[in-house]
Protein backbone atom coordinates (compact mmCIF):
# COMPACT_ATOMS: atom_id res chain seq x y z
CA UNK A 1 0.00 0.00 0.00
CA UNK A 2 1.65 3.21 -1.11
CA UNK A 3 1.30 6.22 1.14
CA UNK A 4 0.99 9.37 -0.96
CA UNK A 5 0.56 11.89 1.85
CA UNK A 6 -0.08 11.51 5.56
CA UNK A 7 -3.84 11.22 5.00
CA UNK A 8 -3.93 9.54 1.61
CA UNK A 9 -3.30 6.04 0.29
CA UNK A 10 -3.31 4.74 -3.25
CA UNK A 11 -4.82 1.38 -4.19
CA UNK A 12 -4.27 -0.07 -7.64
CA UNK A 13 -7.59 -1.31 -9.10
CA UNK A 14 -7.67 -5.11 -9.21
CA UNK A 15 -10.19 -7.67 -10.39
CA UNK A 16 -13.51 -7.04 -8.66
CA UNK A 17 -14.38 -9.29 -5.73
CA UNK A 18 -17.89 -10.63 -6.22
CA UNK A 19 -18.92 -11.77 -2.74
CA UNK A 20 -18.01 -11.78 0.93
CA UNK A 21 -16.52 -15.26 0.62
CA UNK A 22 -14.05 -13.96 -1.97
CA UNK A 23 -13.05 -11.13 0.37
CA UNK A 24 -12.65 -13.63 3.21
CA UNK A 25 -10.32 -15.82 1.14
CA UNK A 26 -8.25 -12.86 -0.02
CA UNK A 27 -7.82 -11.32 3.46
CA UNK A 28 -7.10 -14.77 4.87
CA UNK A 29 -4.29 -15.38 2.36
CA UNK A 30 -2.70 -12.02 3.15
CA UNK A 31 -2.73 -12.80 6.87
CA UNK A 32 -1.38 -16.32 6.32
CA UNK A 33 1.74 -14.98 4.63
CA UNK A 34 2.09 -12.27 7.31
CA UNK A 35 1.86 -9.37 4.83
CA UNK A 36 0.40 -7.13 7.50
CA UNK A 37 0.95 -3.95 5.47
CA UNK A 38 -1.38 -5.33 2.79
CA UNK A 39 -4.28 -6.23 5.09
CA UNK A 40 -5.86 -2.78 5.16
CA UNK A 41 -5.50 -2.39 1.39
CA UNK A 42 -7.25 -5.70 0.75
CA UNK A 43 -10.04 -4.96 3.25
CA UNK A 44 -10.79 -1.55 1.74
CA UNK A 45 -10.50 -2.70 -1.87
CA UNK A 46 -12.85 -5.60 -1.18
CA UNK A 47 -15.35 -3.51 0.80
CA UNK A 48 -15.52 -0.87 -1.94
CA UNK A 49 -16.01 -3.45 -4.69
CA UNK A 50 -18.86 -4.95 -2.65
CA UNK A 51 -20.43 -1.46 -2.29
CA UNK A 52 -20.15 -1.71 1.50
CA UNK A 53 -21.04 1.42 3.46
CA UNK A 54 -18.72 0.68 6.38
CA UNK A 55 -16.10 -1.70 7.74
CA UNK A 56 -16.09 -2.87 11.38
CA UNK A 57 -12.89 -4.15 13.03
CA UNK A 58 -13.83 -5.40 16.50
CA UNK A 59 -11.35 -6.81 19.05
CA UNK A 60 -12.63 -9.85 20.94
CA UNK A 61 -11.02 -11.78 23.81
CA UNK A 62 -9.00 -14.13 21.58
CA UNK A 63 -9.46 -12.78 18.07
CA UNK A 64 -10.35 -9.81 15.88
CA UNK A 65 -13.69 -9.84 14.11
CA UNK A 66 -14.01 -8.22 10.67
CA UNK A 67 -17.48 -7.30 9.42
CA UNK A 68 -18.80 -5.14 6.58
CA UNK A 69 -22.21 -3.53 6.10
CA UNK A 70 -23.73 -4.20 2.69
CA UNK A 71 -27.21 -2.87 1.85
CA UNK A 72 -27.70 -1.89 5.49
CA UNK A 73 -26.98 -5.39 6.87
CA UNK A 74 -23.78 -6.35 8.70
CA UNK A 75 -22.08 -9.45 7.32
CA UNK A 76 -19.25 -11.42 8.94
CA UNK A 77 -16.13 -11.69 6.81
CA UNK A 78 -13.61 -13.47 9.03
CA UNK A 79 -11.80 -13.56 12.36
CA UNK A 80 -8.07 -12.92 12.38
CA UNK A 81 -5.32 -13.19 15.03
CA UNK A 82 -4.85 -10.62 17.78
CA UNK A 83 -1.19 -10.22 16.79
CA UNK A 84 -2.26 -8.26 13.67
CA UNK A 85 -4.51 -5.86 15.56
CA UNK A 86 -2.05 -3.29 16.95
CA UNK A 87 -0.36 -2.86 13.57
CA UNK A 88 -3.67 -2.28 11.80
CA UNK A 89 -4.90 0.09 14.54
CA UNK A 90 -1.71 2.17 14.41
CA UNK A 91 -1.82 2.30 10.62
CA UNK A 92 -5.44 3.47 10.58
CA UNK A 93 -4.80 6.10 13.28
CA UNK A 94 -1.76 7.45 11.45
CA UNK A 95 -3.67 7.72 8.18
CA UNK A 96 -6.67 9.31 9.90
CA UNK A 97 -4.65 11.99 11.66
CA UNK A 98 -5.70 10.93 15.16
CA UNK A 99 -3.53 10.32 18.24
CA UNK A 100 -1.83 6.93 18.23
CA UNK A 101 -1.09 6.94 21.97
CA UNK A 102 -4.67 7.71 23.05
CA UNK A 103 -6.87 4.68 23.69
CA UNK A 104 -9.10 5.72 26.61
CA UNK A 105 -11.52 7.95 24.70
CA UNK A 106 -13.30 8.02 21.32
CA UNK A 107 -11.53 9.65 18.39
CA UNK A 108 -12.64 10.63 14.90
CA UNK A 109 -10.60 11.24 11.77
CA UNK A 110 -10.60 10.70 8.04
CA UNK A 111 -8.33 9.84 5.14
CA UNK A 112 -8.57 9.49 1.38
CA UNK A 113 -8.20 6.46 -0.87
CA UNK A 114 -7.15 6.93 -4.47
CA UNK A 115 -8.69 3.97 -6.31
CA UNK A 116 -8.03 4.48 -9.99
CA UNK A 117 -9.04 8.08 -10.73
CA UNK A 118 -11.71 8.35 -8.04
CA UNK A 119 -10.79 9.73 -4.57
CA UNK A 120 -12.87 8.04 -1.88
CA UNK A 121 -13.16 9.52 1.61
CA UNK A 122 -12.92 7.17 4.60
CA UNK A 123 -14.29 8.45 7.90
CA UNK A 124 -12.69 6.79 10.91
CA UNK A 125 -14.20 6.28 14.36
CA UNK A 126 -12.41 4.55 17.26
CA UNK A 127 -14.14 3.64 20.51
CA UNK A 128 -12.64 2.14 23.70
CA UNK A 129 -14.06 -1.36 24.22
CA UNK A 130 -13.45 -4.26 26.60
CA UNK A 131 -10.62 -5.86 24.64
CA UNK A 132 -9.24 -2.87 22.76
CA UNK A 133 -10.45 -0.09 20.50
CA UNK A 134 -13.33 -0.85 18.16
CA UNK A 135 -12.74 0.65 14.70
CA UNK A 136 -15.40 1.65 12.19
CA UNK A 137 -14.40 2.89 8.74
CA UNK A 138 -17.26 4.69 6.96
CA UNK A 139 -16.81 4.59 3.18
CA UNK A 140 -17.96 7.79 1.47
CA UNK A 141 -17.83 6.82 -2.17
CA UNK A 142 -18.67 9.65 -4.61
CA UNK A 143 -20.51 7.04 -6.69
CA UNK A 144 -23.15 7.09 -3.93
CA UNK A 145 -24.09 10.61 -5.01
CA UNK A 146 -27.10 10.05 -7.23
CA UNK A 147 -29.68 12.19 -8.98
CA UNK A 148 -33.29 12.73 -7.92
CA UNK A 149 -34.55 10.22 -10.48
CA UNK A 150 -32.37 7.49 -8.95
CA UNK A 151 -33.71 7.85 -5.40
CA UNK A 152 -36.63 5.52 -6.07
CA UNK A 153 -39.45 8.05 -5.78
CA UNK A 154 -42.77 7.11 -7.38
CA UNK A 155 -43.65 9.27 -10.38
CA UNK A 156 -46.30 11.26 -8.46
CA UNK A 157 -43.89 11.96 -5.57
CA UNK A 158 -41.08 12.85 -7.97
CA UNK A 159 -43.24 15.55 -9.53
CA UNK A 160 -43.93 17.04 -6.08
CA UNK A 161 -40.23 17.06 -5.16
CA UNK A 162 -39.11 18.62 -8.44
CA UNK A 163 -41.65 21.39 -8.01
CA UNK A 164 -40.82 22.09 -4.35
CA UNK A 165 -37.02 22.26 -4.70
CA UNK A 166 -37.44 25.04 -7.27
CA UNK A 167 -39.33 27.30 -4.89
CA UNK A 168 -37.42 30.44 -3.87
CA UNK A 169 -37.90 30.06 -0.12
CA UNK A 170 -39.22 27.80 2.64
CA UNK A 171 -38.02 24.59 4.30
CA UNK A 172 -37.72 21.05 3.02
CA UNK A 173 -37.10 18.59 5.85
CA UNK A 174 -36.04 14.97 5.35
CA UNK A 175 -36.69 12.69 8.31
CA UNK A 176 -35.74 9.17 9.29
CA UNK A 177 -33.39 7.22 11.55
CA UNK A 178 -29.61 7.03 11.16
CA UNK A 179 -28.66 5.17 8.01
CA UNK A 180 -31.92 5.83 6.15
CA UNK A 181 -30.25 7.85 3.37
CA UNK A 182 -31.27 11.37 4.41
CA UNK A 183 -27.98 12.98 3.41
CA UNK A 184 -27.97 11.20 0.04
CA UNK A 185 -31.47 12.56 -0.62
CA UNK A 186 -30.51 16.14 0.28
CA UNK A 187 -27.42 15.98 -1.93
CA UNK A 188 -29.61 14.65 -4.76
CA UNK A 189 -31.85 17.71 -4.30
CA UNK A 190 -28.82 20.00 -4.51
CA UNK A 191 -27.58 18.25 -7.65
CA UNK A 192 -31.01 18.78 -9.18
CA UNK A 193 -30.97 22.57 -8.77
CA UNK A 194 -27.27 23.50 -8.68
CA UNK A 195 -26.28 26.07 -11.31
CA UNK A 196 -23.82 28.99 -11.50
CA UNK A 197 -26.36 31.72 -10.74
CA UNK A 198 -27.45 30.11 -7.45
CA UNK A 199 -25.33 30.43 -4.30
CA UNK A 200 -25.51 27.31 -2.11
CA UNK A 201 -23.90 26.99 1.33
CA UNK A 202 -23.98 23.89 3.53
CA UNK A 203 -23.17 23.44 7.20
CA UNK A 204 -22.55 19.82 8.13
CA UNK A 205 -21.19 17.55 10.87
CA UNK A 206 -19.04 16.34 9.23
CA UNK A 207 -18.85 17.15 5.51
CA UNK A 208 -19.58 13.76 3.94
CA UNK A 209 -19.18 14.41 0.22
CA UNK A 210 -17.51 17.24 -1.68
CA UNK A 211 -19.85 19.04 -4.08
CA UNK A 212 -18.42 21.16 -6.89
CA UNK A 213 -19.80 24.68 -6.99
CA UNK A 214 -21.12 24.49 -3.42
CA UNK A 215 -19.58 26.24 -0.37
CA UNK A 216 -19.36 23.67 2.42
CA UNK A 217 -18.50 24.33 6.06
CA UNK A 218 -18.09 21.93 8.98
CA UNK A 219 -19.08 22.56 12.59
CA UNK A 220 -16.47 22.55 15.38
CA UNK A 221 -18.44 22.53 18.66
CA UNK A 222 -15.27 22.54 20.81
CA UNK A 223 -14.31 25.85 19.17
CA UNK A 224 -17.81 27.27 19.62
CA UNK A 225 -18.76 26.83 15.98
CA UNK A 226 -22.00 24.83 16.06
CA UNK A 227 -25.02 24.65 13.77
CA UNK A 228 -26.69 27.68 15.36
CA UNK A 229 -23.67 30.01 15.22
CA UNK A 230 -22.66 28.74 11.78
CA UNK A 231 -26.16 29.25 10.42
CA UNK A 232 -26.20 32.86 11.65
CA UNK A 233 -22.97 33.51 9.78
CA UNK A 234 -24.23 31.75 6.64
CA UNK A 235 -27.34 33.94 6.45
CA UNK A 236 -25.05 37.01 6.36
CA UNK A 237 -23.37 35.52 3.25
CA UNK A 238 -26.60 36.08 1.29
CA UNK A 239 -27.06 32.51 -0.06
CA UNK A 240 -30.04 31.41 -2.11
CA UNK A 241 -30.05 27.89 -0.67
CA UNK A 242 -28.83 26.63 2.72
CA UNK A 243 -28.31 23.01 3.69
CA UNK A 244 -28.25 22.41 7.45
CA UNK A 245 -26.96 18.92 8.20
CA UNK A 246 -29.35 18.38 11.10
CA UNK A 247 -31.66 20.36 13.38
CA UNK A 248 -30.66 19.23 16.88
CA UNK A 249 -31.63 22.06 19.22
CA UNK A 250 -33.96 25.00 19.74
CA UNK A 251 -31.54 27.65 18.43
CA UNK A 252 -30.88 25.82 15.17
CA UNK A 253 -34.60 25.16 14.67
CA UNK A 254 -35.55 28.82 15.18
CA UNK A 255 -32.75 30.22 12.98
CA UNK A 256 -33.53 27.71 10.21
CA UNK A 257 -37.21 28.66 10.27
CA UNK A 258 -36.33 32.36 10.31
CA UNK A 259 -34.04 31.87 7.30
CA UNK A 260 -36.86 30.11 5.44
CA UNK A 261 -39.23 32.98 6.24
CA UNK A 262 -36.80 35.62 5.02
CA UNK A 263 -36.24 34.49 1.45
CA UNK A 264 -33.98 31.44 1.67
CA UNK A 265 -34.67 27.85 0.66
CA UNK A 266 -33.49 25.64 3.54
CA UNK A 267 -32.81 21.90 3.28
CA UNK A 268 -32.32 20.01 6.53
CA UNK A 269 -32.92 16.76 8.43
CA UNK A 270 -34.68 15.69 11.61
CA UNK A 271 -34.82 12.42 13.52
CA UNK A 272 -38.51 11.47 13.53
CA UNK A 273 -40.35 8.25 12.70
CA UNK A 274 -42.54 9.67 9.95
CA UNK A 275 -43.42 12.86 8.11
CA UNK A 276 -46.23 13.75 10.51
CA UNK A 277 -43.81 13.65 13.42
CA UNK A 278 -41.89 16.58 11.92
CA UNK A 279 -44.43 19.12 13.18
CA UNK A 280 -44.44 17.74 16.72
CA UNK A 281 -40.63 17.59 16.80
CA UNK A 282 -40.33 21.24 15.74
CA UNK A 283 -42.89 22.14 18.40
CA UNK A 284 -40.85 20.28 21.00
CA UNK A 285 -37.79 22.26 19.93
CA UNK A 286 -39.62 25.48 20.74
CA UNK A 287 -40.74 26.58 17.28
CA UNK A 288 -43.98 28.57 17.10
CA UNK A 289 -46.78 26.70 15.22
CA UNK A 290 -47.59 29.73 13.06
CA UNK A 291 -43.95 29.94 11.95
CA UNK A 292 -43.76 26.20 11.28
CA UNK A 293 -46.77 26.29 8.97
CA UNK A 294 -45.50 29.36 7.13
CA UNK A 295 -41.91 28.16 6.74
CA UNK A 296 -42.33 24.45 6.00
CA UNK A 297 -42.92 23.46 2.37
CA UNK A 298 -42.72 19.68 2.65
CA UNK A 299 -41.59 17.01 5.11
CA UNK A 300 -40.18 13.85 3.55
CA UNK A 301 -39.90 10.64 5.58
CA UNK A 302 -37.82 7.85 4.12
CA UNK A 303 -36.30 4.41 4.69
CA UNK A 304 -33.96 2.22 2.66
CA UNK A 305 -35.12 -1.26 1.72
CA UNK A 306 -33.12 -3.98 0.00
CA UNK A 307 -34.02 -4.87 -3.56
CA UNK A 308 -34.48 -8.51 -4.38
CA UNK A 309 -31.66 -10.23 -6.28
CA UNK A 310 -32.72 -10.50 -9.92
CA UNK A 311 -30.40 -13.45 -10.58
CA UNK A 312 -31.87 -15.92 -8.11
CA UNK A 313 -35.41 -14.72 -7.32
CA UNK A 314 -38.39 -16.30 -9.03
CA UNK A 315 -42.05 -15.23 -9.16
CA UNK A 316 -44.38 -17.32 -7.02
CA UNK A 317 -48.12 -17.32 -6.52
CA UNK A 318 -48.97 -15.17 -3.53
CA UNK A 319 -49.96 -16.96 -0.32
CA UNK A 320 -53.29 -16.24 1.35
CA UNK A 321 -51.45 -14.74 4.34
CA UNK A 322 -49.41 -12.33 2.19
CA UNK A 323 -52.47 -11.46 0.10
CA UNK A 324 -54.27 -10.49 3.30
CA UNK A 325 -51.33 -8.32 4.40
CA UNK A 326 -51.21 -6.45 1.11
CA UNK A 327 -54.98 -5.92 0.97
CA UNK A 328 -55.05 -4.66 4.55
CA UNK A 329 -51.98 -2.45 4.06
CA UNK A 330 -53.30 -0.82 0.88
CA UNK A 331 -56.99 -0.55 1.72
CA UNK A 332 -56.77 3.25 2.19
CA UNK A 333 -54.50 3.85 -0.82
CA UNK A 334 -55.83 6.76 -2.92
CA UNK A 335 -57.46 5.64 -6.16
CA UNK A 336 -55.18 8.01 -8.07
CA UNK A 337 -52.24 5.67 -7.34
CA UNK A 338 -52.27 2.99 -10.02
CA UNK A 339 -51.25 -0.50 -8.85
CA UNK A 340 -51.76 -4.03 -10.22
CA UNK A 341 -55.07 -5.64 -9.31
CA UNK A 342 -54.77 -7.45 -5.97
CA UNK A 343 -56.21 -10.96 -6.22
CA UNK A 344 -55.20 -14.60 -5.75
CA UNK A 345 -53.64 -14.77 -9.24
CA UNK A 346 -50.92 -12.17 -8.66
CA UNK A 347 -47.32 -13.29 -8.27
CA UNK A 348 -44.62 -11.84 -6.07
CA UNK A 349 -40.89 -12.52 -5.87
CA UNK A 350 -39.30 -14.63 -3.14
CA UNK A 351 -35.73 -14.18 -1.90
CA UNK A 352 -33.73 -17.33 -2.64
CA UNK A 353 -30.03 -16.60 -2.37
CA UNK A 354 -27.08 -17.24 -4.66
CA UNK A 355 -23.34 -16.59 -4.93
CA UNK A 356 -23.87 -13.12 -6.44
CA UNK A 357 -25.93 -11.86 -3.47
CA UNK A 358 -23.90 -13.83 -0.87
CA UNK A 359 -26.94 -16.07 -0.30
CA UNK A 360 -28.99 -13.19 1.13
CA UNK A 361 -31.52 -13.04 -1.71
CA UNK A 362 -31.05 -9.26 -2.00
CA UNK A 363 -28.73 -6.90 -3.83
CA UNK A 364 -28.86 -3.10 -3.79
CA UNK A 365 -31.17 -0.68 -2.00
CA UNK A 366 -33.97 1.68 -2.92
CA UNK A 367 -35.83 4.32 -0.96
CA UNK A 368 -39.44 4.25 0.17
CA UNK A 369 -41.04 7.59 0.98
CA UNK A 370 -43.96 9.52 2.36
CA UNK A 371 -44.36 13.24 1.70
CA UNK A 372 -46.31 15.71 3.82
CA UNK A 373 -47.14 18.73 1.63
CA UNK A 374 -47.94 21.93 3.51
CA UNK A 375 -50.60 23.90 1.65
CA UNK A 376 -52.92 26.61 2.99
CA UNK A 377 -55.34 24.13 4.58
CA UNK A 378 -52.56 22.15 6.28
CA UNK A 379 -50.96 25.40 7.49
CA UNK A 380 -54.25 26.34 9.16
CA UNK A 381 -54.51 22.85 10.69
CA UNK A 382 -50.99 23.16 12.14
CA UNK A 383 -52.03 26.33 13.99
CA UNK A 384 -54.22 24.17 16.27
CA UNK A 385 -51.02 22.43 17.50
CA UNK A 386 -52.38 18.94 16.66
CA UNK A 387 -51.02 15.68 18.03
CA UNK A 388 -49.05 13.29 15.80
CA UNK A 389 -52.06 10.96 15.71
CA UNK A 390 -54.32 13.81 14.55
CA UNK A 391 -51.81 14.82 11.90
CA UNK A 392 -51.58 11.24 10.60
CA UNK A 393 -55.36 11.04 10.37
CA UNK A 394 -55.52 14.37 8.56
CA UNK A 395 -52.77 13.48 6.08
CA UNK A 396 -54.45 10.14 5.35
CA UNK A 397 -57.70 11.97 4.58
CA UNK A 398 -55.76 14.24 2.23
CA UNK A 399 -54.32 11.31 0.28
CA UNK A 400 -50.76 11.06 1.60
CA UNK A 401 -49.34 7.57 1.08
CA UNK A 402 -47.49 6.11 4.06
CA UNK A 403 -44.08 4.45 4.15
CA UNK A 404 -45.79 1.08 4.53
CA UNK A 405 -48.02 1.68 1.52
CA UNK A 406 -45.05 2.75 -0.58
CA UNK A 407 -43.18 -0.38 0.52
CA UNK A 408 -46.08 -2.68 -0.39
CA UNK A 409 -46.36 -1.02 -3.79
CA UNK A 410 -42.69 -1.97 -4.32
CA UNK A 411 -43.63 -5.57 -3.47
CA UNK A 412 -46.34 -5.55 -6.15
CA UNK A 413 -43.82 -4.06 -8.58
CA UNK A 414 -41.54 -7.05 -7.86
CA UNK A 415 -38.74 -4.88 -6.49
CA UNK A 416 -38.63 -6.26 -2.94
CA UNK A 417 -40.42 -8.66 -0.58
CA UNK A 418 -43.02 -8.36 2.15
CA UNK A 419 -40.44 -9.73 4.60
CA UNK A 420 -38.05 -6.90 3.79
CA UNK A 421 -40.74 -4.24 4.19
CA UNK A 422 -41.68 -5.74 7.56
CA UNK A 423 -38.02 -5.89 8.63
CA UNK A 424 -37.56 -2.19 7.97
CA UNK A 425 -40.92 -0.86 9.15
CA UNK A 426 -42.04 -3.49 11.67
Amino acid sequence: MEQQTLNQIKISPKKEINNVLGLKEKVGKVIEVSSVTKILEVILEGAISLTASDVHIEPQEKKIRLRIRVDGILQDVLDFPLKNYETILSRIKLLSGIKINVSDRPQDGRFTIILGEAPIEIRTSTLPAEYGESIVLRILNPKSLIGIEELGLREDLLKVIKKEIKRPNGMIIVTGPTGSGKTTTLYAFLKGIKKPEIKIITIEDPIEYRLKGVSQTQVHPKKGYDFASGLKAIVRQDPDIILVGEIRDEKTAKISIQAALTGHLVFTTLHTNDASGTIARLNNLGAVPSNIGSALNIAVAQRLIRMICKKCSKPEKISSEDLKKIKEGLKTLPKSIKIPEINTSIKILRAKGCKDCNNTGYWGQIGIFEILLIDDEMETFILSNPSIAALRKETQKRGMTSLKEDGLIRVLEKMTTIEEVERVLG
